[in-house]
């Protein structure tokens, strides 16, 4: 009685109607829980809630992420939007450049590695930028170091040559935020950028020692990295020997391969893990007489049963590929009655399929957002200033249909707000009828909203827990999010700092695709 897997076909068939499916099986082996239906998408990896650590801070992951690269021994793969040029990102690179140059005075021929990803129009901004802070490494250690930066195919012609800097950065971006070292991972909305190490508020997640996981995403980005432009020890850029190039090849070829390059990695990935569950199963099912026959397994047999269990959910709609949408819009299609999801984006745009489902089904809904003080955007010089006005117009749309749908109980809307602080943080959590806990939540680079969905490169987990202990650390941090937040009403619009000018709102329609 698993859930069909047309029912994954469910977000697709526009509008989305909700889809009614069979109670899940409580008698299944193997603990299944209610969302087992994800890995018929994606690879499952189950791993035990030990090993799972939720940050809450900034400095916090600041402080990991330099811990990290000071006692990786094989690898660092890092993914960002950017890395910044202050003072703190240079110290990152200096971490990088000791464990580098420990690396290179170890007897052995060293294997270490450091494969960076960054967006190629983001890093390239200004005469200072991510690509001048990586040249010295890539100069120092040519062997071992790979700089890669993506370059949105839909940036061309015309278009490439006329559109200025910053706002090129509106057609697309590689925007998939992966910190990894060895076999820990760490999945974030945080960029390499000092606000993001002192007062930009996000969310953190530490995947400690999984292999398979980190695995997974090296590939993910290596994926990425070899449809992207190689930074070269001269400042600069080359697509790999005899692939497609970005803006200059043609278009469809060159999404045709990222596709295939992406999708190999996703589909390699859920083969090795099915055959790794039906081995630890079957192992587990026969007794230790096969465990002690194999030798290696050895230690597989010693492992804990999962309590719970990772899905990396990839958004590429440049190449076709959307399989975050698909789940993201499965589960709140399927969210049942008093069920509760809390839901945060530091850009409240949700395209249209998201609002008809929130507006639409039967769950309630908490939605954290940033008030206009906190966006990232406020007090931007030129048009972007007025960004965070477009945001307020938005908001106060979505809120007007809420309430035109007598749904103000159902849908409530949060703004977060904290003085001298910018907020970034987006996923949810899901909590199911009758609990206070909660046994799902989404963390990782998508803001739910146009841009994550079509224009950026996106990834994020789904992580699915029955251990107690890992669904209060995640209670705890979205308590703590929704704790500096206050309850929007008709009032909130009142204030004269929500004035919204005539210009904007005309704009906002033409632009709300692009941010």
């Amino acid at each position: 009685s698993h859930r069909s897997s047309w029912l994954l076909l469910a977000p697709l068939l526009t509008p989305p109607v909700p889809v009614i499916t069979a109670p899940p099986c409580s008698l299944c082996p193997e603990g299944a829980h209610r969302f087992q239906w994800i890995r018929n998408l994606v690879p499952e990896f189950g791993i035990s809630s030990s090993h799972v650590k939720v940050l809450s801070s900034p400095a916090e992951f600041y402080e990991l992420l330099k811990v990290q690269i000071k006692t990786a021994k094989q690898r660092v793969v890092m993914a960002s939007l950017y890395l910044g040029t202050g003072l703190l990102e240079q110290e990152l690179v200096d971490c990088l450049e000791e464990t580098l140059e420990k690396s290179m005075q170890a007897k052995a021929s060293s294997n270490f590695r450091v494969s960076i990803l960054l967006d190629y129009t983001r890093g390239s901004r200004g005469r200072k930028n991510s690509r001048t802070m990586l040249i010295p490494l890539l100069q120092r250690f040519p062997e071992q170091v790979r700089v890669s930066l993506f370059h949105t195919p839909n940036l061309r012609g015309l278009l490439r040559l006329l559109i200025p800097e910053r706002f090129n950065e509106t057609i697309g971006l590689q925007h998939i935020k992966v910190y990894l070292f060895d076999d820990n991972v760490i999945l974030s909305g945080a960029n390499l950028s000092d606000l993001y190490f002192t007062n930009r508020q996000d969310r953190y997640v530490l995947l400690q020692d999984s292999p398979e996981i980190a695995d997974f995403f090296t590939e993910l980005v290596d994926a990425i990295g070899d449809v992207s432009l190689q930074l070269q020890r001269d400042d600069t850029v080359q697509m790999m020997e005899g692939m497609e190039h970005p803006y200059q090849g043609d278009k469809v070829t060159y999404c045709e391969i990222a596709n295939q390059r992406v999708m190999e990695v996703i589909n390699s990935a859920r083969t090795r893990q099915e055959l790794l569950h039906a081995k630890t199963f079957h192992s587990s099912q026969q007794g230790s007489s096969l465990i002690s026959q194999q030798g290696s397994q050895a230690s597989e047999g010693l492992k804990p049963e999962p309590d719970t269990w990772i899905y990396p959910l990839i958004q590429m709609k440049p190449f076709g590929i959307q399989i975050d949408e698909m789940v993201t819009e499965t589960l709140l299609t399927e969210a049942e009655r008093d069920a509760r999801i809390y839901l945060t984006t530091g850009y409240f745009n949700l395209t249209q399929a998201y609002m008809d489902l929130i507006l639409g089904t039967r769950a309630e809904y908490r939605i954290l957002l940033a008030s206009p003080e906190v966006n990232g955007f406020f007090g931007a010089k030129g048009v972007a200033g007025a960004i965070p006005a477009a945001y307020v117009y938005i908001e106060h749309q979505f809120y007007s249909e809420v309430c035109y749908l007598h749904q103000q109980e159902r849908v409530q809307l949060q703004e977060y707000s904290r003085a001298g602080w910018t907020f970034h943080a987006k996923g949810l959590w899901l909590y199911l009828p009758g609990s206070d806990l909660p046994c799902l939540t989404l963390i990782g680079s998508p803001n739910f909203g146009y841009r994550s969905v079509h224009r950026d490169l996106e990834a994020q987990v789904a992580i699915v827990t029955e251990n107690k202990a890992l669904q209060q650390q995640l209670h705890r941090e979205q308590e703590q999010l929704y704790l500096c937040s206050g309850v929007v009403s008709s009032a909130t619009f009142e204030q004269p700092n929500r004035y919204v000018k005539l210009w904007v709102k005309l704009v906002t329609p033409l632009i709300k695709n692009f941010f």
